[in-house]
């Protein structure tokens, strides 16, 4: 897939041209598909009324797409393959918000939709917070707030792990993104609300108006 990986959503021009560039095409000609499943252990179902409807301050759902669904991963297994996978194959964006991530990660296990992932070539996933931080190797024990969670593993589907919202006080200090990096052991990045996290055939550029940090291994 094509991966646009944010703290915040398209905050900026720089992040909105990233957006452009992975559809190929203007956002208004671009059909998307927005999941809100993450944002139901922390913020419930306001949360994700807010984020369908843009109701946030977080742009995703209100960028002017050509047509927006809502994709409910906890509905899939009983909705069958046959009928959501052309849903999915035929979207150009999958909008992906914040929540938790292993809860995420859970469904998206559950639902099918991991295992399609490697199949989506052209499609562009955008996540926010935890829709970027599923896609890593690991989130880190202080991201974790879903009390079923096995530990802080998620997908991996790129090498690097996220730490999200940067100099958003009190928790997501530089110092506690240090803290957090020592933990995590890997390559990782911590992103402030400016900045996103751009991937393409496994080129990662980093695309922001803001401040960020990389952490090697």
């Amino acid at each position: 897939m094509k991966l646009l990986l944010t703290s915040a959503g398209v905050q900026n021009a720089s992040i909105r041209d990233a957006l452009v560039d992975l559809l190929g095409k203007p956002i208004a000609d671009s059909s998307a598909l927005c999941i809100p499943t993450a944002a139901y252990p922390m913020g419930g179902p306001a949360s994700a009324w807010r984020f369908i409807t843009g109701q946030t301050p977080l742009p995703m759902c209100d960028l002017g797409w050509k047509s927006l669904g809502v994709l409910e991963l906890t509905a899939l297994p009983s909705v069958g393959e046959e009928r959501w996978v052309p849903w999915v194959r035929e979207a150009d964006v999958m909008l992906v918000a914040g929540g938790d991530a292993t809860y995420l990660c859970h469904w998206m296990r559950q639902s099918g939709l991991a295992d399609l992932l490697p199949s989506l070539r052209d499609t562009v996933w955008v996540g926010l917070s935890a829709g970027s931080m599923v896609l890593t190797p690991r989130v880190g024990a202080d991201f974790v707030e879903w009390q079923s969670a096995p530990d802080d593993r998620t997908l991996g589907v790129v090498d690097f792990s996220i730490f999200p919202h940067l100099g958003l006080e009190p928790d997501n200090t530089m110092a506690g993104a240090e803290r957090w990096a020592a933990e995590i052991a890997g390559p990782a990045y911590a992103i402030d609300d400016q900045t996103a996290i751009k991937v393409t055939d496994g080129t990662v550029e980093v695309v922001s108006e803001g401040h960020w940090r990389r952490f090697p291994a």
